[in-house]
């Protein structure tokens, strides 16, 4: 509760009355007004939601209209600027989805509010998640195991997460923002796929090393949350994708949208539709902007396509097709990830086909510099799991010279601390992507 209020000051209120409502809520529930207990939590937690995080743009929109249209905006414009508290959109997930389960009787509700608002403002995974449910860490919260051993696993992966947001993301960042500021009327179609695909490596180990900071902090003070990232970019298709990426969000949505509406069970355009509805509001979850919603639906079309017979084409396929469809799939979506209108996205794609082979050497020189190609390399092997095997041979290799090997692990480890470290030391503020949603 201290690192959040540190942090968003009088808006801690917000999130304690969030843990007072829904610890409520369940409680109403157990007690046998069971649809009255759910209504109170998912009101709240949506009202807020919708608030603080959409009533800017709802009403932006609303402005925009009224202004087409020769009508006053005067009423609409006063629900701008509503300030974005953070983490809102991961804590209301986590405790509305500790009501619902209560609800459907997966879990008890929990007699002891300390502990369930410990639940609720776990700061290692408070901001960007993972989505921890309540019945992965019940019995965590009152019976954790503290050990050496998982200690320091918590500081590895800690180390980990850490140097693939300072090594690796930010010098990503820098090629990416430098690509997007850029004109798009003077981008050749190289530097448009390079600035993407900086792009792509960006998020991927921003978010990814958010994660295992989060789930390295975790396992030092005794919790094991759920992995977040298995390796994304050597999906097959978009529903593998999805299956490997931002999995505690993907299995959310999975299990309190997808299937409260009815998931496959109807027809297959009652299946469709369900399935559009959920990446439409997993677009609009990841921000208030049309390009959220773009990409979403997006994601959507492709996940029908692919339900309708175009998974089984994929799987007869050779392995190296499949991953070039869902790559330039996934790329080609980032780029509404990315920009800040949908005109600027369309412009983006069109300088990535225009094949424009000019490229501009001084602005080369300066972004791509030895350093950042590098990096791109690193990137690239990293989101592989060849490292992870290739660890694995090693140990299985020299399995008799364990305690040299396990030296030399832990060396590496704190040469990556320590260029972290020095990252930190040097750049600007330069916050985790998720931050904001």
């Amino acid at each position: 509760m201290g690192f959040y209020s540190w942090g968003e000051q009088e808006l801690v209120i917000l999130i304690l009355f969030s843990a007072i409502v829904d610890f409520s809520s369940a409680l109403i529930i157990e007690n046998g007004k069971k649809k009255l207990g759910l209504l109170i939590s998912i009101v709240f937690n949506l009202g807020i939601l919708l608030y603080f995080k959409y009533s800017d743009f709802a009403f932006s929109n609303l402005a925009n209209l009224l202004t087409n249209l020769n009508l006053s905006e005067v009423n609409a414009s006063k629900f701008s600027d509503v300030i974005l508290p953070l983490g809102i959109s991961f804590y209301t997930f986590q405790t509305m989805s500790y009501t619902i389960d209560v609800y459907r009787g997966h879990v008890k509700a929990s007699k002891n509010f300390l502990n369930f608002a410990t639940y609720v403002t776990l700061f290692p995974q408070l901001i960007a998640g993972p989505i921890v449910r309540y019945k992965d860490i019940e019995v965590q919260l009152t019976n954790r195991e503290n050990s050496v051993s998982l200690f320091t696993e918590g500081i590895e992966r800690f180390c980990i997460g850490l140097a693939k947001k300072m090594i690796i993301a930010n010098n990503c960042a820098f090629l990416a923002d430098g690509v997007f500021s850029m004109p798009h009327d003077e981008m050749s179609s190289s530097l448009a796929w390079l600035g993407i695909i900086a792009y792509s490596f960006q998020i991927y180990f921003d978010f990814s090393g958010y994660s295992d900071m989060a789930i390295g902090l975790g396992k030092m003070l005794g919790f094991n949350f759920p992995e977040n990232f298995n390796y994304p970019y050597i999906s097959k298709s978009i529903r593998e994708f999805w299956r490997r990426w931002h999995m505690t969000l993907s299995y959310w949505f999975r299990d309190y949208v997808y299937i409260s509406l009815g998931g496959n069970r109807g027809s297959n355009l009652s299946t469709y539709f369900n399935l559009f509805i959920v990446f439409f509001v997993t677009g609009l979850w990841h921000g208030a902007n049309w390009t959220f919603i773009i990409w979403g639906l997006f994601h959507g079309v492709f996940i029908v396509i692919e339900r309708l017979g175009f998974s089984k084409i994929l799987d007869k396929l050779p392995k190296l097709i499949s991953h070039f469809y869902v790559l330039f799939t996934i790329t080609i979506s980032w780029v509404f990830f990315r920009s800040d209108t949908i005109t600027d996205a369309f412009s983006f794609i069109k300088a990535m086909f225009t094949f424009n082979i000019e490229t501009n050497v001084e602005f080369l020189q300066f972004y791509l510099s030895k350093e950042t190609f590098v990096i791109l390399l690193l990137a690239l092997l990293f989101s592989i799991p060849i490292f992870k095997k290739f660890s694995q041979f090693i140990t299985y290799r020299f399995k008799t010279h364990l305690k040299a090997l396990t030296c030399m692990r832990y060396l590496c480890l704190i040469s990556i601390f320590i260029v972290s470290c020095l990252y930190i030391s040097v750049d600007s503020y330069n916050p985790f992507i998720y931050f904001r949603f």
